[in-house]
């Protein structure tokens, strides 16, 4: 059933927490956003402002905190990896109660994290595909025509699965369930890792490391899917490929995007889980190894400035 509201929280208010949070406040859902304190003060003192090429433009009022204090129905992790622990400080196990945990990060490791912190059957996997930005505290960008989410739960009922799915559905998310964690999170990691890794080293998009890069482009995408079957997951090189052929000549990654902004960017949640995997489970990356040092020097280098 879904005519009933859920009441949701928000750790991490940028891109994709404050268009999740906007969106689901719209359509009737009591949020509560936990923040660092200057960013809550603006969000509670100003709303959420979005501009959205799916939703239009609206505008709706926030409630912000530093620290969750009561029990929600669901609590939406949208924060960068190099935050995570930080931005869970906010929300004590206590305070959560029995509400699920959706993580929408990228990379693995963020499931352990969560599931030290939280009962492992609360705590989902989750992968969102959308293009949102924060541009200023409270103000939301949205510029892809589309918002998908995709959850999965190995220790969750299923029942549960299905009513957040419709849930999301209603309020106009594109949400589905699918059968396993690992589906979820690899078939997004296997072509995020590349397009990351090959962006950020060679400071080029993604037309240019098609065109310039080719040989390891294959090579990388080859060691990514392979730790990604090693886990469980079922993807398939050319269909990666195949993704990564498509997409516009002029993407950039958000790891790279993060470098040239001076942002510390997510190296190791992306291309060292798949280096972890991948060394779990015996399967060779070097190609995947040299391009992950590359990024780690700019992400030092990020660091000192």
């Amino acid at each position: 059933m879904t005519d009933s509201p859920w009441s949701v929280a928000v750790v991490g208010p940028g891109g994709v927490g404050g268009l999740v949070g906007a969106v689901l406040t719209r359509a009737g859902h009591p949020v509560v956003y936990v923040a660092r304190p200057r960013t809550a003060a603006a969000l509670t003192a100003g709303g959420l402002h979005v501009a959205s090429a799916q939703y239009g433009d609206f505008h709706v009022p926030a409630t912000a905190v530093p620290r969750l204090a009561a029990p929600v129905d669901l609590c939406v992790v949208a924060t960068k990896a190099t935050a995570l622990d930080a931005a869970l400080d906010g929300v004590p196990a206590e305070a959560l109660g029995a509400g699920l945990v959706l993580p929408l990060l990228n990379g693995v490791d963020h499931m352990a994290a969560l599931r030290e912190r939280f009962p492992a059957a609360q705590v989902l996997a989750g992968a969102i595909r959308v293009e949102s930005t924060r541009t200023a505290p409270g103000r939301i960008a949205h510029a892809s025509p589309f918002c998908v989410v995709e959850v999965a739960g190995d220790r969750t009922p299923r029942t549960r699965l299905d009513t957040l799915a419709a849930q999301l559905r209603a309020a106009g998310i594109d949400a589905s369930v699918r059968d396993g964690e690992a589906a979820v999170l690899w078939d997004k990691l296997a072509f995020l890792a590349p397009l990351a890794l090959l962006t950020t080293a060679y400071g080029a998009t993604a037309g240019e490391v098609r065109e310039r890069h080719r040989a390891e482009l294959e090579a990388v995408v080859g060691e990514v899917v392979s730790a990604a079957r090693a886990s469980g997951a079922t993807v398939d090189t050319q269909a990666v490929l195949g993704f990564f052929d498509r997409v516009p000549a002029g993407m950039r990654s958000s790891m790279q995007r993060d470098v040239e902004a001076g942002r510390m960017p997510e190296v190791d949640a992306i291309g060292g889980a798949v280096l972890r995997a991948a060394a779990g489970h015996g399967v060779d990356a070097p190609a995947t190894g040299r391009l992950l040092e590359s990024c780690r020097q700019k992400a030092d280098q990020v660091a000192a400035t």
